[in-house]
């Protein structure tokens, strides 16, 4: 008896093997990045260092330093430039000097989610999207295709991007309360400015800067770009719709069924199964939050204000909500506080992404990259040669997610390549619209992607996971679109 117990005891010991093998996935956000850093350092060691000349070109009142085609020179990996190849002392460095590079973004996420902090903290913004939710009932699937028309229209006219991040917690919450989940909020946002990007239409920063570097006057193909922005945006709606109706029927299909169920309260605390009392003073804090949003429009538009100008005035409407609530200093210190606290993940993100693109630069191989690039395209044919520049600017993206940091750096160079083989030089213009905008949807170097999957407590492979249903079918259609650029006269 005591051998039989003995036996079965040594038996429920053992590690019990189970039929199904534990599935992959990626690592957490901050591994991936510094797995890149690393990737990237070790490239600096087999990739030649080079460099082309720069000068100063001034583009609607702005100096951007450009390269000068057929100006690349090789430079030694050890010499005057001290040593480039990046080690471990570099790869150490990278995310401390990523966080400094893009101190400004980052000191942005961070004030405008203590900002947030105390306009959640009131509770008018959970009671103001159960109202709203209420009186939708049905309807609610209309919420999508409004809003990423307006975001979309924002990227493609005047680059709307990290403007978006301070919605993230307000379209989660909107998101639950229609009965979609938290992904579909990342898609209206980010997918909504970004498919904007890649239609650019007249983005000072996407389209404009590339037209003025490449010596294009006007915008020749405007025609073309607005038909190209319907369809991006149709495509882009349609599935984002899809989606969200799936989940509403069957919410188990979610790519964040578990991390919904973890995360709602965080982001609505009100229950829409009880009566909601929608005071004056929600109302009143609502109306404060619309205005504000109004008068930031107008400030991009009219004075171009950018991320200074914005925070300063979430702070003043996150002081506006916490007297209309009766707060005290001290509530809304440790508001402001918990706020912060809430948005660091996302903060620190975009700077450890910025990471990578000093390891590159440090290790100057990105003009070795475009060089070789655009040496591999000399002599293709037209059918081709399109297609070619955009697999191309989608790699330099990875590299340099900035539009008009690829701007400057790549047109001086893919432009007269393009008319080298008989292109003309919208083409190339629009190669790399899509490339630039259509690669930030999937790159994990990519800030405001990083930041809206941070605020959702989302995994870059979930995103991932649901994004690459889509990506192949717009890339496709960037690569039709960017064929018929070619083809069609200046």
């Amino acid at each position: 008896m005591e051998a039989n117990q003995l036996q079965a005891t040594f038996e429920e010991k053992q590690p019990q093997k189970t039929e199904k093998r534990k599935k992959w996935t990626l690592p957490h956000s901050y591994t991936l990045i510094f797995l890149i850093i690393i990737a990237v350092a070790l490239l600096t060691w087999i990739i030649p260092s080079g460099q082309f000349d720069r000068k100063d070109v001034t583009v609607d009142g702005t100096t951007r330093s450009v390269i000068v085609p057929g100006t690349f020179h090789t430079i030694p990996k050890t010499g005057e430039n001290g040593d480039l190849r990046q080690g471990l002392s570099g790869i150490l460095s990278a995310p401390m000097e990523g966080v400094i590079n893009a101190a400004d973004v980052v000191a942005f996420v961070l004030v405008v989610g203590g900002a947030f902090g105390i306009i959640l903290k009131t509770g008018a913004i959970d009671r103001g999207l159960v109202a709203l939710a209420g009186r939708l009932k049905n309807k609610g699937i209309l919420v999508i295709p409004i809003a990423m028309i307006i975001f979309s229209l924002g990227g493609s006219t005047f680059g709307m991007s990290e403007e978006t991040i301070p919605l993230y917690a307000i379209f989660i919450s909107l998101m639950y309360v229609l009965q979609f989940d938290s992904i579909t909020a990342i898609l209206i946002l980010f997918l909504g400015t970004q498919i904007g990007y890649v239609g650019s239409t007249l983005n000072p920063f996407s389209v404009l800067i590339a037209q003025g570097v490449s010596g294009i006057e006007g915008n020749p193909q405007l025609w073309l770009r607005f038909i190209e922005w319907i369809v991006f945006t149709g495509v882009s709606i349609a599935f984002t719709m899809w989606y969200a109706n799936r989940v509403r029927k069957h919410p188990e299909k979610s790519v964040v069924y578990k991390n919904d169920l973890e995360n709602r309260d965080r982001f609505i605390k009100a229950d829409d199964g009880q009566d909601i009392t929608f005071s004056f003073r929600d109302k009143l804090i609502l109306s404060g939050f619309v205005v504000a949003l109004g008068l930031i429009v107008w400030g991009i538009l009219a004075k171009g204000w950018y991320m200074t100008e914005i925070g300063a005035i979430f702070v003043a409407l996150g002081l506006f909500a916490g007297i209309v609530a009766k707060m005290n200093q001290k509530e809304m210190a440790e508001n402001f506080v918990q706020g912060c606290a809430d948005f660091v993940y996302a903060a620190v993100i975009i700077g450890l992404a910025r990471g990578i693109l000093v390891i590159a630069d440090n290790g100057m191989i990105i003009d070795t990259i475009l060089n070789t690039l655009a040496g591999w395209m000399q002599g293709l044919p037209k059918f081709a040669f399109t297609t070619i520049m955009l697999l191309a600017h989608n790699l330099i993206t990875f590299f340099v997610p900035s539009s008009s940091g690829e701007a400057a750096l790549t047109m001086p160079v893919m432009a007269p390549l393009a008319e080298l083989v008989g292109i003309n030089r919208e083409a190339a213009v629009t190669a790399y619209q899509f490339g630039n905008g259509l690669t930030n949807l999937i790159s994990p170097t990519g800030g405001v992607l990083l930041a809206g999957l941070a605020i959702a407590r989302i995994s870059f492979g979930q995103w991932l996971k649901l994004i690459m249903k889509l990506f192949p079918i717009l890339w496709v259609i960037a690569a039709i679109f960017g064929a018929i650029s070619a083809y069609v006269g200046m």
